[in-house]
């Protein structure tokens, strides 16, 4: 599931660059992590509307970070 996040989120409009070895989001490695960053990225970008962190159900909206 972390991957079909991070390939949505990437395929539509975000930046996943930061992602990349050496920048700024890219550790810690596991996918879940990067899949969180992009998927907070895609919710920020659509302007916070709660039916933009759906992901298949896989979307969580906090209040405090995770």
């Amino acid at each position: 599931m972390p991957q079909n996040n991070i390939d949505f989120a990437c395929s539509n409009g975000i930046d996943c660059s930061v992602l990349a070895s050496g920048q700024a989001c890219s550790l810690p490695d596991p996918r879940i992590n990067h899949a969180s960053v992009v998927m907070n990225l895609y919710y920020s970008a659509n302007v916070r509307q709660p039916y933009t962190c759906r992901f298949a159900n896989s979307g969580l909206i906090t209040t405090v970070d995770p």
